[in-house]
């Protein structure tokens, strides 16, 4: 996938861009957070380097081992904002359809550019409560890619789904105690030993 024309079809590509965009130069790093395997990331790194959109730089580690760091370059860095303000402009064309409740428009549209959701999510163009929403809405279930990039927003944030009903419940069941959720809504609520 060497050429740019495919390049610019390629969320992936536009994944690892923006990570390493980012500051997360090594490639183990850029496998958790895009969920990609490594060997994906690397033939896409190379593709990269090959269009001159990032660049490998090879330092010397403890004990004499190689160490390999990946840059964004000037021209990879105006490709991904390019992109990243094309996918904003569909985002923002895409939620217009949801707030006028016009399923059968939303649907179509959301099957166009499906593609691109998993790169949305991820660089936070559209934010996952609002995707779940939308796809609920559509009767639709997520993909597995859209499925980790969700988790992956939510775990960056903190954020677990009963979190976000406001129940105060984390991931294992456990409520927390009652003062550190008052405290997480800013309310003081005295306790006993304020009588």
């Amino acid at each position: 996938m060497s050429s740019n024309n495919g390049f610019s079809q390629s969320p992936n590509h536009f994944m690892i861009l923006d990570a390493i965009s980012r500051g997360i130069k090594k490639v183990d790093n850029i496998s958790k957070i895009t969920k990609l395997s490594k060997d994906e990331i690397e033939l896409i790194v190379n593709d990269l380097n090959a269009q001159k959109l990032v660049t490998i730089v090879e330092k010397k580690g403890f004990f004499g081992n190689k160490k390999i760091e990946l840059y964004v370059t000037e021209i990879g860095d105006k490709i991904l904002e390019s992109k990243k303000q094309e996918l904003v402009n569909k985002s923002k064309h895409l939620q217009q359809l949801y707030e006028t409740g016009n399923k059968g428009q939303m649907q179509s549209y959301m099957n166009d550019y499906r593609m691109w959701m998993p790169m949305m999510l991820f660089s936070g163009i559209m934010n996952m409560i609002m995707f779940s929403s939308m796809m609920s809405f559509m009767g639709m279930s997520m993909s597995p890619a859209e499925s980790a990039q969700s988790e992956a927003q939510a775990n960056e944030s903190g954020e677990s789904g009963a979190e976000d009903s406001g129940a105060g419940v984390s991931d294992t069941g456990d409520t927390g105690s009652y003062s550190d959720m008052n405290a997480d809504y800013g309310m003081d609520m005295g306790g006993f030993d304020s009588f």
